[in-house]
């Protein structure tokens, strides 16, 4: 964060690590807040903004310095706060707001002006191709405690782990521009009114599921404890979840109708368990992407996650029944 007399703006270094080609990433950065920027004028009343880009003095949208680093500027939206926990159903019906907002607003853009910044992303059936080569190199030795678990939740899970990337082979499923990562902290609040107004961290925007992105959010929104809680803690709440259709319903009701309901809870389902084997093929690689302070810690993370899907699953009845309510 950046002061500057009486502005405030924040400076970022892309990690080219993650994303290989940040002129791309730049690229629908640039498409995405242009559109709401016009959006805005056809509707000045809307609360709804997302952070903007600041050209560099040469009127580029990025700098790249000696070092071949790219840096860029984007404007602060000031006066909000973020969540780590969703702590009443009202926040959750603000968290389903702000997704389907997003989803509106990109709705009439073409995936085709989009940029894959992320080939793989969210592509479930990769991430288990991962898992295996991993765990094949792995050398023997005593388990950590909870190992066995977590390796016995993906040898039975993995059957449906290519649910929603065949429906979309099948084209059952169709691409569209999606957020990528709509977590419960990437949602700001206004701190007078408590309402959602703005969905950050673009970094991820491309072409995708929405289905992605609803299980994603519910992923991290439905569960009280958030993604630090302790396993045996860990639930799906229905009241949050329905708080979050309502509020998705509210802001998305155009794209209601084309939403399948069934692939709805196989992405409810699913995404705990992509983001749990995520967590358990690190562990067993020696935690060489998700940062860890301590030993065990992305395992722990991984059976967090496991032990959601299987809350989601105890609850299936109900959560279709959700899904029927509001997404009908």
């Amino acid at each position: 964060l950046v002061t500057e007399g009486a502005g405030r703006w924040v400076l970022q270094r892309l990690n080219r690590q993650v994303f290989t080609d940040p002129l791309a990433v730049m690229a629908n950065f640039r498409t995405v807040t242009e559109h709401a920027r016009q959006s805005r004028r056809d509707c000045p009343e809307s609360s709804w903004r997302l952070p903007e880009i600041i050209p560099t003095q040469s009127g580029d949208d990025v700098h790249q310095d000696e070092q071949g680093e790219y840096w860029r500027a984007i404007t602060y939206i000031d006066q909000t706060h973020g969540l780590t926990a969703i702590a009443s159903p009202d926040q959750a019906v603000q968290i389903g707001r702000a997704l389907g907002w997003f989803h509106e607003l990109v709705s009439g853009l073409p995936v085709t002006d989009f940029h894959d910044t992320l080939p793989g992303f969210h592509v479930t059936p990769r991430y288990l191709a991962e898992f295996d080569a991993v765990l094949a190199e792995r050398p023997g030795g005593p388990a950590a405690p909870g190992l066995d678990e977590a390796l016995a939740v993906v040898a039975s899970r993995r059957v449906a782990a290519d649910v929603l990337e065949t429906a979309r082979a099948q084209g059952r499923l169709k691409p569209q521009v999606i957020h990528g990562d709509p977590k419960l902290d990437n949602v700001l609040f206004d701190i007078r009114s408590g309402q959602a107004i703005s969905l950050i961290d673009l970094d991820t925007v491309k072409p995708g599921l929405l289905h992605y992105d609803v299980g994603d959010c519910c992923r991290s929104a439905c569960n009280p404890g958030g993604e630090g809680a302790n396993p045996s803690a860990v639930r799906f709440d229905l009241e949050l979840f329905g708080g979050f259709l309502q509020g998705y319903r509210q802001e998305g009701a155009p794209l209601v109708a084309g939403l399948d309901r069934d692939y709805l809870f196989e992405a409810v389902r699913l995404l705990p368990f992509e983001l749990g084997l995520r967590f358990l093929t690190d562990h067993l690689a020696g935690d060489v992407y998700f940062k860890v302070g301590q030993s065990g810690q992305n395992l722990t993370r991984a059976l967090t996650q496991f032990r959601l899907m299987n809350s989601i699953e105890a609850q299936a009845r109900d959560i279709h029944r959700l899904l029927s309510h509001h997404f009908s």
